[in-house]
């Protein structure tokens, strides 16, 4: 069974690359796969294994 979690991203002015990388690595370091970012909403959904 999959789970799924939905980040809205904050845009700011200052390193937004840098951040967001940050942000995925973190994520990823949980088991979060990135499934889908949606550019116009900066909304970036994520999925991994229920039971790992």
């Amino acid at each position: 069974m999959k789970e799924y979690k939905v980040e809205k991203w904050k845009m700011g002015l200052n390193k937004n690359g840098e951040r967001l990388e940050a942000t995925l690595n973190e994520f990823a370091k949980q088991g979060w796969q990135v499934i889908h970012i949606a550019e116009n909403s900066a909304t970036v959904v994520f999925e991994r294994e229920k039971n790992r």
